[in-house]
């Protein structure tokens, strides 16, 4: 038909199909996304800022928040639709309540670069992990990550939580209260230990990638809503897709390869520190290349929570954990590439 002679029904009819061709950006899927601020953030903004997301047709909101905790309510109401964060207390009790969660890829996993620091004045009087018995130690809750990995190092050594003085605190408030006394050492976590100990207020007598077992230790996931996914299989797949991807550029990264520059700068753009020099420096932590988690670790974990009266009840495994999509997006991106071979670092491989 002559366009000279089209009906004006026909016109608008074309006029039509020519907007929808010409924006993309209309059929996009719309996901919500929580993080929490830290270097293994900066996967989420690689699939965002490089384009990997919009690649899959994904309109993908990133919104921070200060703890998991807070977004887990959110992803049960399916306000999130995909969360990152720890592999907390939280997640377990979650589950046991028949909430619509599942953990789907790994996120943070070791090297950690955790670390058990004794205060400085407390030099050549404790040597080892046995001598902190009675003392003031300090984690950032009680019922967090950071609990379990000092139960598990002073199991380790024969000694129990009970045998301790467990004080909870914010990290940046761990070194003050090491300077004035109020505590004797901490189980802390990059960019703060690494300071505490830069400044002289501590120094380390353990290292939780070196003793906790099992390992690789998994302390951190990506987590989606199990009533969205069964509606949005596709869309869920499309999303892995880009975050392996993006995964795999921060590995790279990771083994000093050559995008290095450009993953801090994308972690510099998005606030996650406050220099290219604090990025550089600070202690970057492993994850599966391929977004494998080891559920040893995490199982682990629920049991430990479970003994220590946390956690009422388990979960298996089938339930709390889906290889799913992360096995459709290793199909499609094919195998990892290398990492540069110069490198000794653990992990992100």
């Amino acid at each position: 038909m002559s366009p000279r002679l089209a009906s004006p029904a026909v016109k608008m009819t074309l006029a039509a199909l020519a907007v929808a061709v010409a924006s993309p950006v209309a059929a996009q899927s719309k996901i919500n996304l929580s993080t929490v601020q830290s270097i293994g953030s900066v996967v989420t903004y690689i699939a965002q800022d490089k384009g990997y997301f919009k690649a899959e047709g994904l309109d993908v909101d990133i919104q921070l928040v200060s703890s998991a905790a807070q977004a887990v309510a959110l992803l049960a109401q399916n306000e999130l639709q995909v969360m990152e964060g720890g592999v907390s207390i939280g997640f377990f009790n979650a589950l046991e309540k028949g909430m619509p969660m599942i953990m789907t890829s790994d996120r943070v996993s070791s090297p950690i670069g955790h670390k058990l620091i004794v205060r400085a004045n407390l030099k050549g009087k404790i040597t080892k992990v046995e001598d902190l018995k009675g003392l003031n130690v300090g984690t950032n809750a009680i019922a967090s990550v950071t609990t379990y990995e000092l139960g598990k190092l002073l199991a380790k050594h024969g000694v129990s939580l009970k045998d301790i003085e467990l004080k909870q605190l914010g990290f940046p408030q761990m070194s003050p209260a090491m300077k004035n006394g109020a505590l004797d050492a901490t189980l802390n976590i990059p960019p703060f230990a690494n300071a505490m100990e830069d400044a002289g207020d501590g120094f380390t007598i353990a290292r939780v990638d070196d003793e906790v077992e099992p390992s690789p230790m998994t302390i951190a996931a990506s987590f989606i809503n199990t009533d969205w996914a069964a509606k949005n299989k596709d869309v869920v797949r499309r999303f892995f897709v880009a975050y392996v991807k993006a995964t795999r550029d921060y590995c790279l990264a990771y083994h000093n390869g050559p995008n290095r520059k450009e993953v801090m700068e994308i972690a510099l753009k998005n606030g996650l520190e406050r220099s290219i020099e604090e990025i550089d420096k600070t202690e970057w932590t492993g994850r599966s290349m391929n977004g494998a988690v080891n559920m040893k670790s995490v199982m682990d974990q629920q049991a430990f929570y479970i003994e220590q009266g946390f956690v009422e009840r388990a979960t298996s495994e089938e339930r709390m954990y889906t290889t799913e999509y992360v096995d459709y997006a290793v199909g499609k991106l094919g195998p990892a590439p290398a990492v540069n071979p110069a490198s000794k670092l653990p992990g992100c491989r």
